[in-house]
């Protein structure tokens, strides 16, 4: 019996102490309050004359308080050896309560303090912008929303993510040092557990981003967590949920985790489009980074009382600063390009490319048309298209059959690469004739046996059966042998290359301004924009769709006479004849220089404007296989 009641009492005490540090401090205070006590109670019972000098049994309690929390105390007792013991003994014990009470604060106090840096704790925030996973995209999205919020007093992003709360705001405050007045905040969790999903409160947030994180199972990941949030019970209105994968196999089940109100995007589709689209094309890639980044110009929905009623190629010289591209009714189905007599409705919202949605504003007066620049000479003609792809990897099959879709019938596409692909189509192929050549893309001889003289386009295409950075590096070395014989041959030929990191992207950019490089930061772009507006989805789905409008570089010989004094909105007036919409040009002579290398989208329209034959023209315009790029290579 007694050893069954001593295993309860240490049970019961066992599981007083799993409680932590309250309950550590609780049974230290017991102690000290049982020490004073006993001491004080025994000094009244073997003491006479001590006991009442003192105050009795309360002064003596009172005295053996002090003595228990400072040992100093006792240097000045007087009284009865029996007295100065158990004086003695209160203060033996208060040493011990004292210093014991100390480790357990000190340890408490570390705990604590481990736990706020872990960033374990609740977030009470509303209208925040929630990442969930960590990648090197987190930094574009970072900068992007900081961008994007500048106009607010105050703005939230928040990040969840399996690592370090501190080794993720250095990594943030290293690589953006400014954020403006958007505070960015971390939280150490896993995404994919519901309990630590809580953390960032996402019932009063704005819009949710799913990053994938680095990894094979990447996509995996990304659809557990779309799963978790859309079987989770909202408090309130559902937030604007944006994902990304990477396999394209993987779209079904992810849009199908994330539920019909969730933007779940194909990564490897849009890098693979964007590759097709812009290997005829130099110069895409700057139109693209900055319609897609918000510095510079982006797309803003804008409805205007004053055009309703009038036609959509009466509006593109109506604004000041802005140009329309597009029109939806609620900025739902939004049409990019739409035919030149479609009549602004009531309620139509109109898609208009500017700097800042606050500059859009109808010109007081139309700019002039100079109707003698304006060419009445024909589109040149398209030419056969010779393309060789360099390297090769899970994309190429589908590259391969897209660019079919792009090209003129008898054009031809070379796959050079050490080893044939196994799914590279040839037997569906309508436009292309493909052939294979074996080369070791890093080895200068190899390169020079392909006779790249022959060809006007070189895609470049990264190794994804190796790791990304040491993939990244290959195809830099395969750059710089490609832009040295470039120059011993006399610029016959454009590049294209697809690389994995942005930062290589920024290094690969030294060897020439023009070439165009297919990154994660695109991705990274697109799905920041969503956040911000996911109405533009249809807009994008449009741009990169070959069957809707495209971005296209043309000669702006197409447009205007070389050399003949005009303005932009002559062009835009060129353009609309021809049932497209001119955003901008490209300017040859400016083609290396940084940071828009020639680039000038949404400029002004009445200011002067000569445009020689080597400069082109950026307009949206209905896909078509026959379309010629504008860089003086017959494209």
């Amino acid at each position: 019996m007694r050893d069954r009641l001593r295993t309860r009492f240490r049970y019961w005490f066992d599981g007083t102490m799993d409680r932590g540090t309250p309950a550590l401090i609780s049974w230290l205070a017991l102690s000290s309050v049982a020490l004073i006590a006993l001491a004080s109670t025994l000094v009244v019972l073997f003491t006479d004359t001590d006991a009442e000098d003192n105050g009795g049994w309360l002064g003596v309690a009172w005295m053996s308080l002090l003595r228990t929390l400072d040992a100093g105390t006792m240097g000045g007792d007087t009284g009865g050896p029996v007295f100065l013991g158990l004086m003695l003994a209160v203060t033996l014990g208060g040493i011990f309560i004292v210093s014991a009470l100390i480790g357990v604060l000190t340890t408490g106090l570390n705990q604590k303090l481990q736990e706020l840096r872990k960033g374990h704790s609740q977030l009470i925030e509303r209208g925040h912008t929630i990442v969930l996973g960590w990648s090197d995209q987190v930094f574009t999205v970072i900068s992007e929303l900081v961008e994007a919020n500048q106009s607010e007093r105050r703005s939230c992003v928040v990040i969840l993510a399996d690592r370090d709360k501190v080794s993720m705001e250095d990594a943030i405050r290293a690589r953006i040092p400014d954020t403006g007045s958007t505070r960015v905040i971390c939280r150490s969790g896993n995404p994919l557990v519901r309990a630590d999903l809580e953390l960032v409160n996402p019932d009063t947030a704005k819009s949710i981003m799913v990053l994938p994180p680095v990894g094979d199972d990447r996509d995996v990941d990304v659809i557990k967590a779309l799963l978790l949030l859309h079987s989770r019970q909202w408090a309130g209105t559902r937030p604007q949920i944006v994902a990304a994968v990477h396999d394209s196999e993987n779209l079904a089940a992810a849009r199908l985790a994330a539920g019909r109100s969730a933007l779940v995007i194909d990564a490897e589709d849009i890098a693979v489009r964007l590759i097709a689209q812009a290997h005829r094309q130099t110069g895409l890639s700057t139109v693209f980074n900055e319609l897609l980044s918000f510095v510079g110009n982006e797309f803003y929905f804008h409805e205007e009382p004053a055009l309703v009623g009038s036609t959509y190629g009466h509006a593109l010289n109506a604004f000041d600063l802005g140009v329309p591209v597009g029109l939806g009714a609620n900025m739902e189905d939004v049409l990019v390009n739409p035919p030149m007599d479609t009549v602004i409705g009531r309620g139509d919202q109109i898609l208009v490319v500017a700097e800042d949605d606050l500059l859009i504003r109808l010109c007081e007066a139309r700019p002039a048309i100079v109707e003698s620049a304006i060419t009445s000479a024909p589109a040149q003609s398209p030419m056969l298209d010779r393309t060789i792809l360099i390297g090769e990897n899970s994309r190429t099959a589908k590259l391969v059959t897209l660019l079919d879709s792009f090209v003129q019938p008898g054009s031809t596409l070379d796959i050079a690469a050490p080893r044939r692909p196994e799914a590279a189509p040839s037997d569906t192929l309508v436009n292309l004739t493909v052939g294979f050549k074996v080369c070791e893309p890093t080895r200068r001889s190899s390169l020079e046996a392909l006779d790249l003289g022959d060809y006007q386009h070189i895609v470049v295409l990264s190794d994804d059966t190796i790791a990304a950075g040491p993939a990244d590096d290959r195809t830099l070395v395969t750059l710089l042998h490609l832009r040295d014989i470039e120059e011993s041959l006399g610029d016959p030929y454009s590049i294209v290359t697809e690389m994995n990191d942005d930062g290589n992207r920024e290094v690969a950019q030294v060897t020439k301004a023009d070439d165009f490089i297919v990154s994660t930061k695109v991705i990274s772009l697109l799905l920041t924009q969503l956040t911000e507006n996911r109405h533009l989805h249809s807009v994008f789905t449009d741009l990169f769709n070959p069957e809707g409008s495209e971005i296209y570089i043309k000669p702006a010989s197409d447009y205007v006479v070389p050399g003949a004094e005009a303005n932009f909105a002559t062009v835009i007036e060129a353009a609309r004849r021809r049932g497209e919409t001119a955003i901008g040009y490209r300017l040859a002579g400016h083609g290396e220089e940084p940071p828009n290398y020639g680039i000038f989208l949404n400029p002004s329209k009445s200011a002067p404007l000569v445009l020689g034959s080597k400069d082109a023209v950026v307009v949206f315009a209905e896909g078509e296989a026959a379309a010629v790029g504008g860089d003086g290579r017959g494209r």
